[in-house]
C-alpha cells in the first residue's frame, strides 16, 4: 500500500531550487538529492513497509517529508535502516538503539562507536570453521552413532547444525574438536568430556569476566565512564586498543597454564611414584566453595597465587589445634580420675 503521491517509479527527484535566475534569466542547474516512496525505500533497506513505518512510530526512524501528497524519504533514511539492521544483527535490542541512536543524533557521530562495535564483536581466534558430515563426525570417534553425544556437542556449541542438511554439521573451533577426539580415542567416555568442557567453560568464562574487569578498570574506564558518548576519535581509539589488548589474555592464560600444569603434573607423578610420600598419604584435593568475600579478604593479604595454599594451612593449623585441645581435654579428665577425694 503505497502513502500516495505521484505515479511510481524510482527515486524521486527533489524539487528546484528557488526562483533564482542568472544573468539570461535561466534558472541554475541544480543536482537534486534522491527521494523515495516507502515501497523504494523498502526494497533498497530490505526492511518491509510495515517495518519501516513500525521504527517510525517507535522514534527510530524520522518522518518523511511531505511533498505534495507523496511522502518522501531520502539517503538519511536509508542509512539509518542499515544501522538499525546492523546494530540487530550484533544483538542490540530497539530500545538500546533507540537510546544509543537518540544519543549520537545530539552530536555525535556514529561511524566510531560502530567500528569499536565491530572490533569487540569480531572473532577472537585465528581459528576458521570448518564443515563436517555426520558420517565423518561417526568416523572420528570411532564409528558408532552417538545421536545423544552429537545433541550434547550441538548443545555446547562444538557443533552447530546446518539449515536444510541433517547430515552436516560447521564446527566453530576444529582444535576443540581435536581435543575431545583425542581424549575419546585414549579412552575418555564422551559424557566424561562433555561434562569435563562444561566445567571448564564455566572457570575460563570468570578468568575473562576477571580480564575485563582489570582492563575496563585501568584502559577503557576513560572511554566508557561520564555523562557523554565518546567521539568519533575516542571510539577509533578505543577499537585499536581493543585489537592490540585482545590477545594478552590467551597469552597470559596460555603462561599461566602451561606453568601450572608443570608443578602440578610433576607433584602428580611423584606422589603415584611414591618418590616423596608414601601411598597412604597421597593429598587429593577438592573442590569446595568459598565465599567471594573471604577469597577477597585471602588475596588482598597473601596474593592471589598463594590464596589456594593459605587456606589450606589455615585449615591444616584449625585440625592441629582442635587435636591438640582434645588430648589436653582427655588428659585433664585423665587426671582428674586419679586425684583422691
Amino acid at each position: 500500500m503505497s502513502d500516495g503521491g505521484p505515479a511510481r517509479g524510482g527515486a524521486v527527484a527533489g524539487e528546484g531550487l528557488s526562483g533564482r535566475r542568472d544573468a539570461a534569466g535561466r534558472a541554475p542547474e541544480a543536482v537534486p538529492a534522491p527521494a523515495y516512496r516507502i515501497e523504494d525505500l523498502a526494497h533498497l533497506s530490505g526492511a518491509t513497509v510495515r517495518t519501516i513505518r513500525a521504527y517510525q512510530d517507535r522514534g527510530l526512524l524520522p518522518r518523511p517529508e511531505r511533498h505534495g501528497r507523496a511522502n518522501l524519504y531520502s539517503d538519511a533514511h536509508l542509512n539509518r535502516l542499515r544501522q538499525i539492521a546492523d546494530l540487530l544483527d550484533r544483538g542490540y535490542t530497539l530500545a538500546s538503539i533507540k537510546e544509543l541512536l537518540e544519543a549520537w543524533d545530539a552530536g555525535r557521530g556514529l561511524g566510531g562507536v560502530l567500528g569499536l562495535v565491530a572490533e569487540v564483536d569480531g572473532p577472537w581466534t585465528d581459528e576458521e570453521a570448518v564443515r563436517i558430515s555426520r558420517v565423518e563426525l561417526e568416523e572420528r570417534f570411532g564409528g558408532t552413532p552417538d545421536d545423544a553425544a552429537v545433541a550434547e556437542a550441538v548443545e555446547l556449541g562444538v557443533l552447530e547444525p546446518v539449515p536444510g542438511d541433517a547430515d552436516s554439521f560447521v564446527v566453530p573451533s576444529p582444535q576443540e574438536l581435536a581435543v575431545a577426539v583425542e581424549l575419546h580415542s585414549a579412552g575418555v567416555p564422551l559424557s566424561a568430556i562433555a561434562g569435563h568442557l562444561r566445567e571448564l567453560r564455566g572457570q575460563v568464562e570468570h578468568i575473562a569476566a576477571r580480564f575485563l574487569e582489570f582492563t575496563t578498570e585501568h584502559v577503557f574506564a576513560r572511554y566508557l565512564d561520564g555523562a557523554h558518548r565518546p567521539t568519533d576519535a575516542e571510539a577509533a581509539e578505543a577499537a585499536s586498543l581493543v585489537r592490540r589488548l585482545r590477545p594478552l589474555a590467551q597469552h597470559t592464560v596460555d603462561a599461566e597454564l602451561a606453568r601450572a600444569m608443570r608443578r602440578l603434573a610433576v607433584r602428580h607423578l611423584r606422589q603415584h611414584l611414591g618418590a616423596d610420600e608414601t601411598p597412604g598419604l597421597r593429598q587429593r584435593t577438592r573442590v569446595v566453595p568459598v565465599p567471594e568475600e573471604t577469597m577477597q579478604a585471602v588475596e588482598s593479604l597473601v596474593g592471589e597465587e598463594q590464596s589456594a595454599e593459605f587456606i589450606a594451612l589455615a585449615a591444616e593449623r584449625e585440625v592441629q589445634a582442635r587435636a591438640l585441645d582434645r588430648l589436653a581435654a582427655n588428659h585433664s579428665s585423665a587426671g582428674d580420675l586419679d586425684e583422691t577425694p
